[in-house]
């Protein structure tokens, strides 16, 4: 009876998993007649999970249920959509599809239908609808067999491949995302890679690139300000440190600068040693944890929701305080490479105007920041903006909301990537005015550009290079 009821608990966070955490469920290849699920011992060699302890406690799985959607509620629109048992699809997709579905249906107890199916079903809809879009795209092109590009989209994207990654990433936010053995991130997180030595363990950061490549439309997406990029990479081989002011626009806005930046730089290992200042949705949020996971990151609390829990307050604070810390050894080292957004979160669509404006930087945090770079006192810090346009690819809800478990859209477009210009810093507090008007407004008028960019582009770069 316990296991029995474990299991239906683990569906209860619509999850369609297989009891064992170190099991999967895969996909066999679709028939012209239907789609079964198969038991396996790993979903592939590179993305296997690690053994986990089985947890002897339904109690404290019901209660991570419980806090983790408590607040969840699906908009009746994505009810809807996630119950046209994926109209628009192709018999392969929409026989994977459909199989998430029945199974969801089937076996989530009648207390979580309301809130968990439709939020899954419509995570599952959007991730195989954008596949299908991305598949269709690349099989076009004239000759796929010599097209890098296209050959590694096209494998991606077939029904049983993107399916059997949709199930990874559900199982890994099970694994990972909640209950007793949900991974606890430090301050300082460095990314999980994987051991080479060790074929059953986990690359997240390969993980998460791949998730979301396949949702990309590689071909038509930008990237511009070549030269400054070879130039702050020069920088960072010479010890230097390198600070990225950004606009933030979706959750995988990570894994839009690693696909871009492989795709359309040389420097693709170099933005792999990236650091990225997160706020706590992205290591608590149940889906999200398993892409952060793959991440080098510094965890802190941002301004929009350090205030949320008065209770919680004072130890957010010194979690930050310790980021800090742990960010201020990082620059003495040097030849760090750091990504922000001083705006403290996502840019939100005008509901008005359909426009999406990129949210005003916070002058306390662009000055946080320069004020630590200068106690890496041998070591130069240099300071460029970056805009991104990659909205439409992971559109976040319209409302800023503080808790998690929000609903999953994504959609197959090109995103685009700017690197501005380096922003000198001179002077001392009398200057930080200036210092942060500039680089806002410069982030601001490469964002225009880029869009421009990104809506117009046919498969070259802004900067006139063809995507290798």
């Amino acid at each position: 009876m316990e296991r029995r009821l474990v299991s239906r608990l683990l569906l209860t966070a619509g999850l369609a998993l297989l009891w064992r955490p170190e099991s999967t469920l895969a996909w066999a290849p679709p028939s012209s007649s239907s789609v079964s699920f198969t038991k396996t011992t790993a979903i592939s060699s590179s993305q296997q999970v690690q053994k986990q302890p089985r947890s002897s406690s339904s109690s404290e799985l019901r209660s991570a249920l419980e806090d983790t959607f408590t607040d969840v509620v699906a908009e009746e629109s994505q009810v809807a959509a996630a119950r046209e048992d994926g109209a628009g699809l192709l018999p392969e997709y929409q026989a994977a599809f459909g199989m998430i579905q029945a199974q969801l249906e089937a076996q989530i107890p009648e207390p979580y239908q309301a809130k968990m199916t439709p939020l899954l079903e419509h995570f599952a809809l959007e991730y195989m609808t954008a596949c299908q879009h991305s598949m269709l795209s690349y099989s076009t092109v004239n000759d796929v067999a010599n097209d890098k590009l296209a050959t590694e989209m096209v494998e991606l994207c077939q029904p049983q491949v993107a399916a059997k990654r949709f199930v990874a990433c559900l199982q890994y936010g099970l694994t990972f995302g909640m209950g007793p053995n949900k991974y606890k991130f430090d301050v300082y997180h460095k990314a999980l890679r994987g051991d080479e030595q060790d074929k059953k363990s986990v690359d997240f950061m390969k993980f998460g690139n791949d998730f979301f490549r396949p949702c990309m439309d590689l071909k038509n997406s930008v990237l511009l300000g070549q030269e400054n990029v070879d130039q702050l990479v020069d920088q960072l081989k010479q010890g230097h440190n390198v600070i990225f002011f950004a606009n933030h626009q979706s959750e995988a806005d990570p894994q839009v600068i690693s696909c871009l930046t492989d795709t359309l730089t040389k420097h693709g290992k170099e933005f792999e040693k990236m650091i990225f200042v997160a706020g706590h949705k992205v290591t608590t949020d149940p889906l999200a944890v398993p892409f952060s996971m793959g991440r080098n990151l510094i965890c802190i609390h941002s301004k929009k929701h350090i205030n949320a829990d008065a209770e919680t307050k004072p130890e957010k604070q010194k979690q930050n305080l310790r980021a800090m810390s742990a960010l201020t050894d990082r620059l003495k080292q040097g030849g760090t490479l750091l990504w922000l957004a001083p705006s403290g979160g996502r840019d939100r669509r005008n509901v008005e105007t359909g426009e999406v404006p990129i949210a005003p930087f916070d002058r306390k945090t662009i000055d946080m920041f320069r004020l630590i770079s200068n106690k890496a006192k041998n070591v130069p810090t240099h300071f460029y903006t970056m805009a991104l346009v990659s909205y439409e690819l992971c559109p976040p809800p319209d409302t800023v909301e503080a808790v998690v478990g929000e609903a999953r859209n994504i959609r197959f477009v090109p995103c685009g990537i700017s690197v501005g210009n380096e922003c000198e810093s001179t002077g001392g507090l009398e200057s930080r005015d200036e210092f942060c008007h500039r680089v806002f407004e410069q982030c601001l008028a490469d964002y225009e550009t880029l869009s421009v960019a990104v809506n117009n582009n046919g498969g070259m770069t802004a900067d006139g290079g063809a995507a290798k």
